[in-house]
């Protein structure tokens, strides 16, 4: 019965991808999609290389576990035997080899044996594929079932290249049911997740029943409570390995099949690691590397598999291998392998690949511009390949966007930028949203201090009158010399400037309507001078500009608004100064400018300013009135103010200067005009 295809050998956790896509950079096989910001391993893509689990620090990457499948064989009743990886040393550092044998069986295994045995009977075979004229002459070594599916997926026109030779963990298997019979059940024990695939692979069905990690293993002894001290310890089963124990590390291969790496003849390659195999491949493949065998390993030997669980380094754990095998032969172990070798010379080691393409047909290069122009690089200068995205250059990244496996977003550069104008736009956006604010908050308090103040000078002026009436009276019929004449004109003096406050009470209650006529702006200056007694110390300079002078405004309530700004720059010049009364006119409004040089306005009092009643005028000598009735005006008409001013010497000129733009016609006149 075919057994069914295992799920997928990584799957990502979702709530703990950080999009960070060290993944995507990391995959040879660019078997990582990334949709919504998480990235997903697509399986058919997926070589089993284990690089994203490896690298993943938020530990992200989930790997298909065979823990259950392992129990179901060892309860079935079936013979059981385990396979251990050569790179078992560097692995099970804590334990002696016996012992690790003998906690094996006492979890249930029935046999338990050296993968790299498997591996010798590899190295002859690779042996005699050399010494083979008919061979052909250029092959890549197939002993790593990551680098296999690596061809066959992403360069399939190399696949007849591929050497047709079993791995050591198939080879060994192959040994166990010719010594024990077709019913044995084999189990792997490695630092490979790609077993796990080729274990399942169509063409090997019947050969492995499970492929374990050593990460697997060491959690099934846990759950088990297998320790050294309940186990008893054992040798392996024959038969026993050779140099082909030396597998693991890089260029292991060469040395058990006695193959030189000649650096003169360069008939033989080797290389490892995510970007050695990759570029030594692409060199085959352009024919740059013209060697009778290309030997490449996936890892950096399989003591770095991402099945291990040990954080050890490279080198010690090369150590660790190489130990082991010295030990072996300082015990004559290795002769005793040769001649177990001669007993399995006649075992079916062959295999078969298949190509599987799997690589990404490019679009047209306008299709591909497109792209780039759409993440921000429209000319090769923008081009910066920083490999921020995974990918080693913009137009990888712009192919994998045009196939479903990127985002534009991915692109550090464009998303800074692109950052960069959001938080423009929203301090933009915030201090117009903050300036609206202001001025609805501050029309509303005017509205209310409006009302309040019609309110005020209803009940308030009839009084004062009455008041201001009898002290004339009392003025008029008190003798010159009386004692209460002086307290009668205080009373009278009060009184007026009672009546003031009301009036400019009354003034900032009207604004509620403006009844605009045709103006000249040249006449409101000069009736605004009519109206405010100018000190003889204060100098006064008008300045006209722009194309006319006729407005549609208010002729009334725009007098008050100059009045009120030249009366303050005088009162701003007890010693005298000069004050500039500009005026602008374009097609679209009518500016005035007040300015005078000076005491100016303190920074903490600028955003107080046309707050109803604030003065820093000394007690009696002001209302607090006159810019919030000018704040309102100018708001009535649908125009702005705004000031500048310093009031610091040592930072320049004192002084202050007011500017107020106020639309030049009515909006029903403007909109007439445009429509003829």
């Amino acid at each position: 019965m075919k057994r069914a295809k295992p799920l997928p050998l990584v799957s990502t956790i979702r709530e703990r991808c950080r999009v960070c896509y060290t993944c995507v950079r990391e995959c040879p096989a660019k078997a990582i999609r990334i949709s919504g910001g998480q990235a997903e391993v697509i399986a058919e893509r997926c070589i089993g290389c284990g690089n994203c689990v490896t690298i993943c620090s938020q530990q992200a990457k989930h790997v298909v576990s065979s823990i259950d499948e392992a129990r179901e064989l060892l309860h079935s009743g079936a013979r059981v035997a385990a396979c251990l990886a050569p790179a078992f040393p560097a692995e099970f550092t804590d334990l002696g080899e016996r012992q690790l044998v003998g906690m094996l069986r006492q979890l249930g295994f029935d046999i338990v044996t050296e993968v790299a045995f498997g591996a010798d009977l590899v190295a002859a075979a690779y042996r005699r594929l050399l010494a083979d004229p008919t061979a052909g002459d250029r092959h890549i070594g197939t002993t790593c079932p990551a680098i296999a599916s690596y061809v066959e997926r992403l360069h399939p026109d190399l696949v007849p290249y591929l050497a047709p030779i079993v791995s050591p963990m198939i080879a060994m298997a192959r040994v166990l049911r010719k010594l024990h019979g077709p019913d044995l059940k084999v189990v792997f024990i490695g630092p490979c997740l790609a077993k796990k695939a080729e274990a399942a692979a169509d063409s090997l069905q019947g050969d492995i029943d499970a492929a374990l990690t050593f990460s697997e293993l060491r959690l099934m002894l846990d759950e088990e409570g297998i320790s050294p001290r309940m186990s008893v310890p054992s040798d392996f089963d024959p038969p026993r390995s050779g140099l082909g124990a030396l597998f693991p590390i890089s260029r292991g291969l060469l040395q058990a099949a006695g193959i030189s790496e000649d650096l003169i003849l360069g008939d033989v390659v080797s290389a490892d690691g995510r970007i050695g195999f990759q570029e030594a491949i692409r060199e085959f493949e352009r024919g740059h590397v013209n060697v009778r065998l290309l030997e490449v390993l996936c890892c950096n030997g399989c003591i770095m598999g991402p099945g291990m669980s040990v954080d050890t380094p490279l080198f010690s754990r090369r150590a660790r291998v190489s130990d082991y095998v010295r030990r072996r032969a300082a015990t004559g172990d290795l002769d005793q392998a040769a001649e177990d070798l001669a007993a399995f010379a006649d075992l079916d080691l062959v295999r078969a690949f298949k190509a599987d393409d799997m690589r990404l047909t490019p679009p047209s290069d306008e299709e591909i511009q497109e792209i780039l122009e759409r993440i921000g690089k429209a000319s090769p200068a923008d081009e910066l390949n920083c490999g921020a995205c995974g990918y080693d250059t913009c137009r990888e990244h712009a192919l994998a966007i045009y196939k479903g496996l990127a985002e534009s977003e991915m692109c550090l550069p464009y998303t800074i930028e692109q950052l960069r104008r959001a938080v423009k736009e929203l301090a933009l956006s915030n201090t117009q949203l903050a300036n609206t604010q202001e001025a609805l908050v501050h029309s509303e308090k005017l509205a209310s201090m409006g009302q309040l103040a019609a309110g005020i000078a209803h009940e308030v002026n009839n009084p004062l009158g009455v008041v201001l009436m009898y002290t004339h009276l009392l003025l008029e019929e008190a003798e010159a010399d009386s004692p209460f004449r002086q307290e009668l004109q205080t009373i009278v003096e009060q009184t007026d400037r009672a009546k003031r406050i009301v009036a400019g009470l009354l003034n900032f209650a009207r604004q509620n309507q403006v009844v605009p006529t045709a103006v000249d702006v040249r006449d409101l200056v000069k009736r605004a001078l009519t109206a405010v007694l100018v000190p003889e110390t204060v100098r006064v300079e008008t300045i006209h500009q722009g194309d006319g002078t006729s407005a549609e405004l208010d002729r009334d309530q725009v007098t008050q608004v100059l009045v009120n700004l030249i009366s303050n720059a005088c009162d701003a010049m007890p010693a005298g100064g000069e004050v500039k009364i500009a005026t602008h006119t374009d097609s679209e409004n009518v500016r005035f400018v007040v300015s005078d040089t000076g005491t100016g306005i303190l920074p903490e009092h600028r955003t107080r300013v046309f707050t109803p009643f604030f003065t820093t005028k000394p007690a009696g000598q002001g209302t607090g009135l006159g810019l919030a009735v000018t704040y309102g005006i100018v708001k009535m008409h649908r125009g702005d103010i705004s000031l500048r001013s310093n009031a610091d010497p040592a930072a320049g000129p004192t002084g202050t200067t007011f500017t107020v733009t106020v639309p030049r016609r009515r909006a029903a006149e403007k909109e007439k005009e445009e429509s003829r």
